[in-house]
């Protein structure tokens, strides 16, 4: 079973793909696609917020 440390750098894994993801779509103007990333992007973040991750050196999107 997971630890805590092993749930959060997880959840900054997929943080940081699906930025990437994001950013790609975002590029292409994939609005549909960018939208749906946003809300795994939006879960994650809070996820993260809850853990105590500073996320201001991680966040490319910095979107709310």
């Amino acid at each position: 079973m997971p630890n805590g440390l092993e749930i959060t750098k997880a959840a900054i894994d997929d943080f940081n793909k699906i930025q990437k993801y994001m950013l790609l779509a975002k590029k292409e103007n994939a609005t549909e696609t960018y939208a749906e990333l946003k809300e795994e992007y939006l879960s994650l973040k809070a996820i993260l917020n809850v853990a105590g991750v500073n996320l201001s050196s991680i966040d490319k999107i910095n979107e709310q």
